[in-house]
């Protein structure tokens, strides 16, 4: 039996060969796969299937390898816009493509696993980055309809297939928490319910092991940042489908991790976590691991904020009150550009001691109030330069108003807003929940800090990555 450590601990260090480079980037297409799907075509160690078409006919392949009796089924992005598993899947393949000091690992694994590979079930939604489907079909909510042909492709291979092992490959949103924590949920497991009475058939009891082996693998770098997903029964899901009909199914979340906005570092876990899954499945080594580790898992919470700014004061009729300030972030999509730019709330407001921060700072001693409009005047965007938005900043501007230049998009690229009418000033971008969080924040009636859509900057000492700005109509 193998050291899980050791080789865990070298697929850690030796990640970077297999990495596939050119899924860097999370918005991934079906073009972007294509060529690495034709690249091992001629590899004896594949082979590949068409396995139908798209709403939009595009084709969906499926990547098999392997000559062992115990069969693993893996898919992903079956949402459009959760493509970290994608990427991983890629990185495996690529892994397995190899030869170096792992060879005998392969080997083993080749001779007692035959796997079964669906990147990207959801194409179109991939193509627009969206969750779901051409006809908006939520595919993981279509086992019992199967109205979507990508759905009943999925379905079909699962019954051809029949396999021992399924492993649903998902993202969510990087604000879960693992537990009343401050800890993002960087992993969440499931071993998906049979009922709405959280029933043990043996196929979910080596589910619930193999998390459990996989908690335990994970926690060595990753310690604090894993979660359960809720085990609430959706007899619409595949996951929940599919272990009803005896595979032991396991769903994968790939959350958050602070400062990695492509996901790079969680596509890493994803490569560690398949690979040492299907290792130790081969060795049936995760059948020592006690279904008490899973029951101890923390529980995906959702207790976090993009931005928790704690403790400002704010006046009102003369009088001073003490309010917390919780600012989400929305990425707004650009398909055309493989980009986003960002919409942000002012989620919260009030005692929000329950909560915690991505980002989170304590401002006691300081004032937050409404940022202004230079008044009378108009700028050129060519003059909008750091220096003069910084100057701006200083003044306690959060919008100004342009000459010249009509935008037809929601935002501006700039970090700063832009008034695109004659509201006035009283009712302008008021600090409130459900408004644009874009403010400034003094002391001592000195602008110390400014907040233009969601996103904090010092200006005393010019640190804070500001994004862009909106246009607010």
């Amino acid at each position: 039996m193998h050291n899980p450590a050791h080789f865990e601990d070298r697929l850690y260090h030796a990640y970077e060969n297999y990495c596939t480079n050119s899924l860097a980037n999370r918005q991934i297409r079906y073009d972007d796969i294509l060529p690495l799907i034709n690249l091992i075509k001629d590899n004896h160690i594949f082979n590949i299937y068409k396995v139908g078409e798209s709403i939009s006919g595009r084709d969906i392949s499926l990547i098999t390898m392997g000559r062992g009796t115990k069969k693993i089924f893996l898919w992903s992005q079956m949402h459009g816009d959760e493509s970290t598993a994608t990427r991983a899947l890629f990185d495996l393949i690529k892994f397995f493509s190899s030869h170096d000091e792992f060879d005998l690992y392969r080997s083993k694994i080749f001779n007692s696993i035959s796997l079964f590979i669906l990147p990207m079930l959801n194409p179109d939604g991939a193509e627009l980055y969206q969750r779901r489907n051409a006809i908006e079909i939520d595919l993981n909510r279509d086992a019992i309809s199967l109205q979507a042909p990508e759905s009943k492709i999925l379905l079909n291979i699962f019954e051809t297939v029949k396999p021992d092992y399924a492993f649903n490959l998902h993202d969510q949103h990087n604000r879960y928490s693992t537990g009343k924590t401050h800890k993002p949920a960087a992993i969440s497991f499931l071993a998906p319910p049979i009922d709405d009475k959280n029933s043990q058939a043996d196929n979910r009891i080596k589910a619930i092991k193999l998390i459990s082996y996989l908690y335990c693998i994970l926690s060595r770098y990753i310690p604090g940042h894993i979660a359960k997903y809720s085990e609430e029964f959706e007899p619409r899901a595949f996951g929940e489908l599919f272990q009803n009909s005896g595979a032991s199914t396991i769903l994968i979340e790939s959350g958050g991790w602070k400062n990695d906005p492509e996901k790079h570092f969680i596509r890493k876990l994803n490569f560690i976590t398949l690979l040492s899954a299907i290792y130790s499945i081969s060795e049936n080594s995760y059948q020592k691991f006690k279904t008490k580790v899973y029951q101890q898992i923390p529980d995906n919470e959702e207790l976090l904020f993009d931005l928790l700014l704690k403790n400002l004061t704010f006046k009102h009729n003369n009088a001073e009150y003490k309010t917390d300030v919780g600012i989400n972030r929305e990425e707004v999509n650009l398909p055309e550009e493989k980009s986003f730019y960002f919409r942000s709330t002012i989620e919260d407001m009030g005692d929000l001691s329950i909560f915690y921060g991505i980002e989170e700072y304590d401002f006691s001693g300081y004032e937050i109030r409404q940022g202004k409009v230079p008044e009378g005047e108009k700028f050129k965007v060519e003059d909008l330069n750091d220096k003069k938005l910084n100057e701006l900043y200083r003044l306690g501007c959060t919008c100004i108003k342009l000459s010249g230049k009509n935008f037809n998009t929601e935002f501006f690229p700039l970090p700063i807003n832009v008034k695109t009418n004659e509201r006035s000033q009283s009712s302008f971008q008021q600090i409130a929940v459900g408004e644009n969080a874009s403010f400034i924040i003094t002391k001592h009636k000195s602008v110390k800090y400014v907040v233009i859509n969601g996103f904090l900057k010092n200006i005393m000492n010019n640190t804070g990555s500001l994004k862009n700005g909106i246009l607010i109509k």
